[in-house]
């Protein structure tokens, strides 16, 4: 807009030769183009205006210019406005409050109202409830007296404000009972009680309040939807997400990012790609929050594909973004492009943070770059970031797959911060790998006596006796297990047919397809027979016999639900199964086979990492370089792993053109016979 239209047509004043301005424009007609200012030079040039015809000092545009200027990013331009009000009223000083609170200014917006009590301007309901929004729990009990001494302690806003508060200081009682005792509940006062109590873990008492509820908005929805997934329920927040749908609610941005977000924690790809459709249907905005969602839901579903083509589909995309497409390369063992993402990203001047070098390294872990992956891990000093217990973990992984163990004791022993028992049991697991049954029993000891054993670890160690044969040992840590109270995790397999999620645990016997899945069991130790698979029997944590050994392998739960998959699924198309903990090394054997005899490219996503398992192959078996030739025999591996990939598109290919042109020949011999 040009610096005269907004006094053009009709004339908002007239001049004359003796006058400067005969007629000003309204006080309405300037609260209307301030409100109405859609950039920083409108509103300049209308403050300019009143400036130059002596009406800045007016409160009430004032007031106006104060907001708009907020409104549109500009906080000092506020902040001048204000210094510059002659007489400040309640309204001036809340307005400068709440300005600074929404910017999160909220130590500035504490000495604005010390300020206004100082010049005796008692604070009103409005200026508590914006007071209140963001302040830690200890200065909202001091607002909270003040308040009640006031009289606005029943205000239906300050309240809710108030409720919030404590309910963010982890003080849910209080919250409780200042909500139950509240003159007049709003849905935003039951919205914020649901959201306090989701927040703070108690999920069930905000479903309660939630299922109460006559009306819902989409705000009170998405409390309940990413309560549900914020722990570990994300079954429970997809179940609700459909029942909004059906409530004829419509969901917005931040719906989509927690339904998306309990996808990616089940690796459900299916449910995800509906929901994918749907945004795109009903013409949901996908801002980078959403795009880096479907990025990180596509990555840990398994379809490293769909996450780059929504990578690629982006304009806007953040560090966020961008880190979520590095750290998916990296779990799936796609190295070499994790790395040249990150230069790519450093070269549009994006500044890498925690997260991405956590990618990076578990990139180079992967490919066993350990030379590189050193250099990486002191980039970070470059870029100011303090390596966190994460870093230090993917450095443990990198050492330990390498063999060098030693050294990586030494690294963990050396640490600037304390260790935890993940990072322990990423040194054991290398120990097991390796056979290292001396330096395994060294960090076992040191776990019970710090008391950071867990049942993770004493299985590492109980695995690692009974790859040694030493049942005395195996017997030994059950012992420890039993005093210790601890116990050992199951292990899970669960996979996703036609929408609906089965779960199977090592021997299950309880889906409704048993019979067809053992008979289906027993035909695949039939192929794996025939093409020389012997059971890794060492691995059985009971000293059985070798035939009970190898029973009770064939029934692990990965198994199961490969099997599942085997008879609910047409032939040719990808199995994709999700694993609570590690694959056992005969069950990896296992799958590889499987996958060579069937030509199905299997995904299993387990605790650490996806496995792409493809014509007998594996994408987490590598080379590990040596320092003089690293990079040729890297690129080599990365090289044999994308023609493996092709060849698997192209088999998927022929599958579904074969499979049309039998559709077409079916409808053609229809058609025959019905002439």
């Amino acid at each position: 807009m040009s610096g005269t239209s907004f006094f053009s047509s009709p004339p908002l004043y007239t001049t004359s030769t003796n006058t400067k301005y005969s007629h000003s424009p309204s006080p309405d007609r300037l609260k209307f183009l301030i409100d109405k200012s859609k950039n920083i030079r409108q509103l300049l040039q209308i403050h300019a205006f009143l400036i130059r015809n002596g009406l800045e000092s007016d409160p009430v545009l004032s007031f106006r210019l104060q907001q708009s200027y907020s409104s549109l990013g500009h906080l000092q331009h506020s902040v001048t406005v204000f210094k510059r009000t002659h007489s400040p009223t309640v309204f001036s000083y809340t307005a400068i409050i709440h300005n600074h609170v929404i910017n999160d200014l909220y130590e500035q917006a504490y000495v604005l109202y010390i300020q206004m009590l100082t010049q005796n301007i008692e604070p009103n309901a409005f200026t508590f409830s914006s007071m209140l929004k963001t302040c830690p729990l200890e200065s909202g009990k001091a607002l909270h007296c003040q308040a009640l001494k006031l009289g606005y302690e029943s205000d239906t806003y300050v309240r809710t404000a108030l409720v919030d508060v404590y309910a963010r200081g982890s003080d849910i009682v209080s919250a409780r009972k200042l909500f139950d005792t509240m003159p007049e509940r709003s849905l935003v006062s039951l919205t914020t009680m649901i959201t306090g109590y989701a927040k703070n873990g108690h999920v069930q008492k905000a479903r309660e309040l939630f299922d109460g509820m006559e009306d819902r908005d989409v705000v009170c929805w998405n409390a309940m939807i990413d309560g549900y997934g914020q722990h570990g329920r994300p079954s429970e927040t997809l179940v609700l997400f459909r029942q909004m749908l059906l409530s004829k609610v419509k969901p917005n941005e931040v719906t989509v990012v927690a339904a998306l977000s309990a996808c990616a924690q089940m690796g459900v790809l299916e449910s995800g790609r509906w929901i994918h459709a749907y945004v795109k249907s009903n013409r949901i905005q996908v801002n980078k929050h959403v795009g880096t969602a479907f990025i990180d839901m596509y990555s840990k579903s398994g379809s490293l594909e769909d996450a780059r083509m929504v990578f690629d589909q982006m304009r806007d995309k953040d560090v966020i973004t961008w880190n979520s497409m590095i750290v998916g390369y990296a779990m799936h063992g796609f190295s070499l492009e994790a790395l040249q993402l990150f230069n790519e990203m450093c070269k549009l001047g994006l500044q890498p943070t925690d997260i991405t070098f956590i990618g990076i390294l578990s990139a180079c872990a992967n490919a066993g770059l350990v030379s590189e992956g050193w250099t990486y891990f002191q980039l970070m000093e470059k870029y100011l970031i303090e390596p966190k217990i994460e870093h230090y973990g993917c450095m443990v992984n990198l050492l330990g797959r390498a063999g060098q163990l030693e050294k990586a004791y030494e690294f963990v022993k050396t640490m600037k911060i304390d260790s935890d028992p993940i990072l322990w049991g990423t040194l054991l697991t290398a120990c097991r790998i390796h056979g290292d049954v001396r330096l395994a029993e060294k960090i076992m000891e040191f776990l019970v006596e710090q008391d950071l054993a867990t049942s993770g670890t004493y299985v590492l160690l109980s695995n690692i006796y009974a790859a040694a044969g030493d049942w005395d040992g195996v017997a030994k840590v059950r012992a420890l297990m039993k005093r210790s109270g601890v116990d050992k995790e199951p292990g899970c397999s669960s996979i996703e047919v036609n929408n609906k999620v089965h779960e199977f645990l090592a021997g299950d016997m309880k889906h409704p397809k048993s019979k067809e899945i053992y008979i289906m069991l027993e035909e695949m130790n039939k192929w794996l027979e025939a093409h020389g698979y012997l059971p890794q029997t060492e691995i059985v944590l009971h000293n059985l016999g070798e035939v009970e050994k190898q029973q009770a392998l064939a029934v692990h739960s990965e198994r199961l639900a490969i099997a599942y998959g085997l008879i609910s699924t047409q032939a040719g198309t990808t199995i994709k199964i999700v694993k609570n903990l590690r694959v056992c090394p005969d069950c990896h054997a296992v799958t590889k086979l499987i996958s060579k005899i069937t030509g199905r490219k299997i995904i299993v996503r387990d605790r650490n990492r996806f496995h792409h398992f493809i014509d007998g192959s594996c994408s987490c078996v590598r080379i590990v370089p040596s320092a003089s030739d690293t990079t040729n025999l890297w690129k080599m591996q990365q090289l044999v792993e994308h023609c493996l990939l092709h060849i698997y598109a192209a088999k998927q290919h022929i599958f579904q053109c074969t499979r049309l042109q039998n559709m077409e020949e079916t409808s053609v011999s229809r058609n025959q016979k019905v002439t």
